[in-house]
């Protein structure tokens, strides 16, 4: 009732007492024993059967009491109906184990409704039941009564709490303002057919019982509907959530409200790099013992597998070892139940005891838990896979650690927090037989030395630093505060800490570092030129002795081979040094092959071949994006048209780099190229990265329109790596997706990497995308993205990137031709089972 209840309790018994005295006494008959006994069994009857109406910590009880009442002021007067009603009231409380405070409260309460209804009774003067005027005295002494336990009722809720509003009200009067007059009728009814016969009685009592039945099953419906409605409630309140903590709190605030709940506490595991939590809603509480112990018994026993559903667990009929799991919550009773997380690991709802000191929970809660659990999965899960896609697209797949995008970030925030004073340190780390052991050995070895090498840095990097992994065998250190000297300093003796030797596929192999330092603010002050610096300094340390170098100026004159490549870039393409090679994509249902992805070569006369990230990014810098990307075009859709004079339909994909797409003559280039080669648009597909179609220019041009325009299909390369969502591309005219190969290389062992993969095709599909899976290795990672409903697959499974030579080749020796379907000008192919 409050903190204090027997304040409210005192005042209330106070009141009653002064004008039970003043009114009461007027009203004295002898006393009537039988009758009087009878009055007190029907008032525990019809007591016995309530619909409780919970408002906060009260909880206002509509019975159909005023039958009982009507007889008892006409056949034994105001002052005996009143100690009947006191002493019934007793009995029940006793049985049903009202608190003492909330049990003299109520006795006081109905001394006081009898007082109310005696006085409006008085004042008309005329106690003949056969007159209407009776009647009517009757009904407005039932009604006066009902006024007065809802006043003092709302009295006390607003010392204790805060005004009830309306709704507590209309809850607590519209039942009794209904109920009090049918049950006068009934009465009134009663005592004119018992002074008219005396056996008429024996006819009252049937009356009596069906109206007491009816009132149950009216309660009991009215119950259900209750519950179905909290759940509906509940329902709509949880799609509103967001998917963060405050998402959650205001979830498990929901459960709490619906249920009435003193407090309710929800666990869940950890997930990803974020810890385990534990949220709790209650008034004053942020946290308490028990549902975050995982040998708590209550706790076992609602997530144990095979539970039928919530635990309820009573003080009343609780065993030794549960009443001490209740005392260490402070509780008097507990729903338990599982909650089902993305992860698979199982978390914990608890809800305990109701805010009401009157209403337990009961069957109907457990399964108004049980319903609302379904809506409580899915936000979790939801919340989840947000988590989930956010931190992969700052994090690397294999090593966990943070990407070069979580990287430049850190590094902006660091350095834009203080642009004058703040120092750091970015060391840049190669891994030197990174290339030997994927020729030798394979990917796979290759990535555990990679994970070994993660967890050296780890290990070794100071306690605030922050430990990236860039791509390839490259990772990085950022070193908040340091120098350039301490930073130089402390890169020297994170290479000696982490020189060792590591078991790597049956082999012991050497753990070596070359490593590029470069400093804020004296070698920039934004992560985009610290990092480019570190590079520098990167490649002048693999001519060191040391294997560690700092930036300095005279580096970039030193990058002959660099430079080299820039002025040579534009006669490799005039000579066919630079070339292409093609990547067969094929159709995941019918294995037809849809399109060949193009990937550009250089063959280098004198430095071999030329990485491709090398000359593209360089070619980005020097401003020749532009012409090597009309190059490659050209190549893809000469090999188109020859494939087209064959009579064969085949798309070639041509990657579009983020520069070009502000280029302001693309679209004309573009154009100008399908017609010269006399290929159709809807045979060309360009790949964009992610960071092209979320870029602010990008997207308030119409260059992704105007291409679209012209009949050629768009399409987000390695999706899932970067910042943006499927939501951004509802925007934008994007026709497919790749998912990036670090979420398919995984998935024949990874049940997270799956997840991951059927998200984003289930999602890319609703919006209308077709989905391509690059990085398909083996027939399983094959059949589990067939099954998924992947459209497109791509990998070394079906073939590796080949020349034009090597391509015709492999067409001839794996693949068949399929005729043209119905409607369509052009034949197939189709890999050969």
């Amino acid at each position: 009732m409050t903190e204090r209840p027997w304040i409210p309790t005192a005042a209330l018994v106070l009141l009653a007492v002064v004008l039970g005295a003043v009114v009461l006494p007027a009203s004295w008959r002898p006393l009537p024993v039988l009758a009087t006994v009878l009055l007190v069994l029907a008032f525990v009857v019809t007591e016995s059967v309530q619909l409780d109406v919970e408002v906060r910590r009260q909880t206002f009880s509509v019975t159909p009491i005023e039958f009982v009442v009507v007889i008892g002021l006409v056949e034994v007067g105001g002052l005996w109906t009143a100690v009947a009603r006191a002493v019934a009231l007793v009995v029940v409380q006793v049985q049903q184990s009202y608190a003492p405070a909330k049990a003299v409260f109520n006795v006081a309460l109905a001394v006081l409704e009898a007082t109310v209804a005696v006085a409006v009774l008085d004042a008309f003067h005329d106690s003949d039941i056969a007159s209407p005027t009776t009647w009517l005295a009757l009904v407005l002494a039932i009604l006066a009564a009902v006024v007065c336990s809802v006043t003092c009722i709302a009295s006390v809720i607003t010392l204790t709490e805060r005004p009830p509003g309306w709704r507590f009200w209309v809850r607590a009067m519209v039942p009794q303002f209904v109920i009090g007059p049918v049950s006068v009728a009934a009465g009134v009814t009663a005592l004119l057919l018992g002074k008219t016969h005396t056996w008429a009685w024996v006819l009252v009592l049937p009356l009596l019982i069906a109206l007491v039945a009816v009132f149950r099953l009216s309660a009991s419906a009215t119950r259900e509907r209750r519950s179905v409605q909290r759940v509906y409630d509940f329902a709509r309140q949880v799609e509103g959530v967001t998917p963060d903590e405050a998402g959650t709190r205001q979830m498990v605030a929901a459960v709490r409200e619906l249920l009435n709940a003193d407090k309710v506490a929800l666990w869940l595991p950890p997930y990803l790099d974020e810890p385990p939590r534990l949220v709790v809603a209650g008034d004053g509480v942020t946290t308490y013992d028990g549902p975050g112990d995982p040998e708590d018994l209550l706790r076992r026993r609602a997530v144990e597998p095979g539970a039928a559903g919530p635990v309820l667990v009573a003080a009343g009929k609780a065993t030794a070892a549960e009443a001490v799991a209740l005392a260490r919550r402070g509780a008097q009773e507990v729903l338990g139940a599982p909650v089902t997380t993305a992860a698979g690991e199982p978390g914990y709802l608890e809800v305990c005891d109701r805010r009401s000191d009157v209403v337990s929970f009961s069957e109907g809660d457990r399964s108004a838990l049980d319903s609302m659990l379904t809506h409580v999965n899915a936000a979790i899960r939801q919340q989840q896979l947000l988590t989930q896609i956010r931190y992969d697209a700052d994090h690397d797949r294999l090593t966990g650690l943070p990407n070069r995008q979580r990287l430049a970030a850190a590094i902006d925030q660091l350095l834009g927090a203080d642009p004058i004073g703040a120092r750091a340190g970015l060391v840049l780390a190669a891994l030197d037989n990174h290339t030997e052991i994927v020729d030798t050995l394979g990917h796979a070895a290759a990535d555990e030395l990679l994970l070994v090498t993660a967890g050296l840095l780890r290990e070794h990097a100071p306690p605030d630093a922050m430990v990236a992994r860039m791509e390839g065998e490259q990772f990085a250190v950022l070193l908040p505060g340091l120098s350039q000297v301490a930073a130089e300093r402390a890169a020297r003796r994170l290479r000696e800490a982490t020189s060792t030797r590591a078991r790597v596929a049956g082999l012991d192999l050497e753990v070596t570092l070359t490593v590029g330092v470069a400093a804020a603010p004296a070698h920039g002050t934004d992560s985009g030129t610290l990092m480019q610096r570190a590079d520098v300094a990167l490649l002048a340390a693999a001519s060191e002795s040391g294997g560690v170098a700092s930036y300095h100026q005279v580096l970039d004159q030193q990058s002959l081979r660099r430079l080299q490549l820039g002025t040579e870039l534009e006669q490799a393409m005039a000579d066919g040094q630079i070339s292409v090679v093609f990547q067969p994509i094929i159709d995941a249902r019918t294995s037809d092959i849809v399109s060949v992805e193009t990937l550009v070569r250089w063959a280098h006369p004198r430095f071999g071949a030329i990485p491709p990230d090398d000359f593209i990014h360089l070619a980005e810098q020097i401003g020749r994006i532009g012409p090597l990307t009309d190059h490659v075009l050209d190549l893809a859709l000469a090999r188109c048209r020859r494939w087209l004079d064959q009579d064969i339909a085949l798309s070639v994909a041509v990657n579009l780099s983020a520069r070009c797409l502000s280029e302001p003559d693309l679209v004309e280039r573009v154009e100008q190229a399908l017609r010269r080669h006399g290929v159709p648009g809807e045979l060309l597909i360009l790949e964009l990265t992610e960071g092209s179609v979320v870029d602010d220019s990008v997207r308030s041009s119409s260059v992704l329109e105007d291409l679209h325009t012209l009949g050629l299909r768009l399409s987000m390369d390695d999706f899932g790596t970067g910042y943006s969502s499927l939501s951004q591309l509802r925007q934008l005219p994007i026709d497919e997706v790749k998912i990036d190969k670090s979420f398919v290389l995984g998935m024949s062992t990874s049940q997270g990497e799956s997840f991951i993969a059927r998200s984003i095709i289930e999602l890319a599909h609703n919006l209308g995308l077709r989905v391509v899976a690059e990085g398909v290795e083996d027939e399983l990672t094959r059949k589990l993205l067939t099954e998924m409903g992947c459209d497109k697959l791509q990998g070394f499974l079906l073939s590796r990137p080949l020349p034009d030579d090597k391509l015709e080749k492999w067409l001839l020796a794996r693949t068949g031709v399929r005729s043209a379907a119905p409607g369509a000008q052009h034949r197939r192919l189709f890999v050969r089972v």
